[in-house]
């Protein structure tokens, strides 16, 4: 019976060729487009949360418990540098560096601004943040007991200093004693985010635990994965190395910039809303071809009825109809969609001005769409559904179907 409606559907599809084709087209251009768009656009967040990350808060950070929601300069741990170290080696990766976090009034001759201190492994920083390779005037720190300092473009003009120029730091050390120190501008970074090159610096992290009376302190571990996707993999070995310091956890990106997720999830929702409309655009064209299918086939349908076919069959020839159509429109779009991902993942997509825009904040200069089951059958899955239960309204009309005026119908 199965076999008989099967064939019946591919029979009756094949009628109006070009009808068939047409909508079954427009299913192949929205699938590819949808799992090509889709793909770009977790690409595009992959590559925004990576961008974002690697500027500064990394993957993934180890703390005190606390620390993040009251950042305090009590709420430090010791033993940071051979933590750190520690980590590398059990990792075998060299994107792992601790830092200690204070804040001081930055004085120059003539000004005079409170800022953010983070005090960084000179050897290490590079391999957790973009900052290093942002200097655009000077040089990075070479020496970790150094009394150097690199500031932000917007600090650098408000104290109106240049590289070699004196900074005094004044603050509150950890003890509770006053911390005071006289550093040099070694370097000036520009990292395009107007608050951090306007109120963060950086130090050596051994001469700012001298600085604020730290010891061997320090406040967190930053580390990268050497790609997104391997993060949660990696949180958990590094929260196994440390399970023993009962008083340190391992914060994912998702907890140290919640703001970037709420980011990307709005975006999503208002990308969902255009790819809503092509969908609904495409279920109306299928509702259109199996309305006109089946008014065109009212005597015919008429006459089965009179045969004894019951309404039920009839509606279910209707659905294999639609059913048939929307499976060659996902399977022909999903590869093409998939073909022209993948080839794009491979090759890089960029727009003008990208090249320029990425190679001033030492960002990527192309994005990558990112291939995986969701990005491909998401789109196209939602689109095969759709179809289906546009194919309801004309489906539903047999059961009301008479055969006699089905039968006297032109």
């Amino acid at each position: 019976m199965r076999n008989i409606t099967l064939r019946l559907a591919w029979r009756n599809l094949w009628r109006h060729k070009r009808r068939t084709w047409i909508t079954i087209s427009a299913m192949i251009f929205s699938n590819l487009l949808l799992v090509f768009m889709i793909s770009l656009q977790f690409g595009s967040y992959r590559m925004m949360i990576d961008n974002t990350l690697k500027s500064y808060t990394g993957h993934m950070q180890v703390q005190r418990e606390g620390y993040n929601d009251d950042p305090k300069i009590r709420n430090s741990f010791e033993a940071i540098i051979p933590l750190a170290e520690s980590l590398r080696k059990e990792l075998a990766t060299d994107r792992v560096g601790a830092r200690g976090i204070a804040f001081a009034m930055t004085s120059s001759e003539q000004r005079s601004y409170g800022l953010q201190i983070v005090g960084v492994e000179p050897d290490f920083e590079p391999g957790v943040s973009t900052l290093p390779g942002l200097i655009n005037k000077g040089r990075y720190f070479n020496d970790i007991n150094a009394e150097e300092i690199i500031i932000g473009s917007i600090l650098a003009r408000n104290l109106r200093v240049d590289i070699g120029d004196e900074l005094t730091l004044l603050g509150s050390g950890r003890d509770g004693s006053f911390a005071a120190g006289v550093v040099i501008v070694t370097g000036i970074f520009n990292s395009g985010n107007a608050d951090i090159d306007r109120s963060m610096a950086q130090l050596p992290l051994a001469y700012f635990q001298s600085l604020f009376g730290m010891q061997d302190q320090g406040h967190s571990i930053a580390i990268n994965a050497q790609d997104l996707s391997l993060a949660p993999e990696l949180q958990n070995r590094v929260s196994n190395i440390i399970n023993h310091k009962k008083e340190l956890v391992v914060l994912g990106w998702s907890t140290l910039q919640p703001g970037l997720q709420q980011a990307i999830q709005a975006d999503l929702a208002s990308a969902w809303f255009m790819y809503a409309v092509l969908i609904v655009l495409v279920a109306f064209s299928v509702l259109n071809t199996q309305l006109m299918s089946v008014l065109e086939r009212t005597r015919e349908f008429g006459v089965m009825l009179a045969l004894g076919f019951k309404p039920s069959r009839l509606g279910r020839l209707v659905v294999t109809e639609t059913f048939i159509m929307s499976s060659l429109g996902l399977t022909i779009g999903a590869a093409l969609g998939t073909a022209l991902a993948y080839y794009m993942s491979v090759v890089g997509f960029s727009y003008p001005g990208m090249e320029e825009m990425a190679g001033r904040f030492n960002l990527p200069d192309r994005m990558y769409p990112s291939l995986s089951f969701l990005s491909i059958f998401l789109g196209p899955g939602i689109v095969f559904i759709c179809s289906l239960l546009a194919s309801a309204y004309p489906a539903l009309r047999l059961f009301f179907l008479q055969p006699v005026s089905a039968m006297r119908a032109a």
